[in-house]
């Protein structure tokens, strides 16, 4: 882990999350599923490549639609996830935190390089796990939150 001025250790517990057993997705769904995943996370890093208010507006329009209002502000910073796509598999019974039921759609979970920077500065660099649910044909995530110092 890098120095930083901004804890990251909230978008350690989100990246990591939790998970448990559950009943496998439909056949057929990992190929298409596969590729909305792929294509989540490479709109995601080309908005942090705009800059923070750009990656802030692709949360924002990407947040799962039963999690709106579970936003969270980047505060200026931008989040680089780089998914490890051989890792991608199913998590159906996954919770986000404070929620009573899993989101809709097929939740897929893939293992993360997440490196954040503010003002092009590399705050920190940490492996860990990101949920995207495939829904109506499209990926959805669940936006970072970063610890405020």
């Amino acid at each position: 882990m890098h120095r930083c001025g901004v804890p990251v250790i909230l978008l350690l517990a989100v990246l990591v999350g939790c998970t448990r057993a559950g009943p496998d997705p439909p056949a057929g769904a990992a190929v298409g599923d596969r590729q909305l995943v792929a294509e989540y996370f490479a709109a995601a890093n080309t908005a942090a490549q705009q800059g923070a208010a750009a990656q802030q507006r692709f949360l924002d329009a990407t947040q799962h639609p039963d999690f709106r209002g579970a936003r969270c502000p980047l505060d200026g910073a931008t989040v680089v996830s780089e998914p490890a796509m051989s890792t991608l598999r199913p998590d159906p019974g996954w919770l986000p935190a404070g929620a009573a039921a899993p989101p809709r759609g097929i939740v897929h979970i893939v293992a993360v390089t997440a490196t954040v920077r503010r003002d092009g500065v590399e705050l920190g660099t940490q492996i860990g796990s990101r949920h995207v649910v495939v829904l109506d044909g499209r990926g959805y995530g669940f936006a970072p939150c970063l610890a405020r110092p």
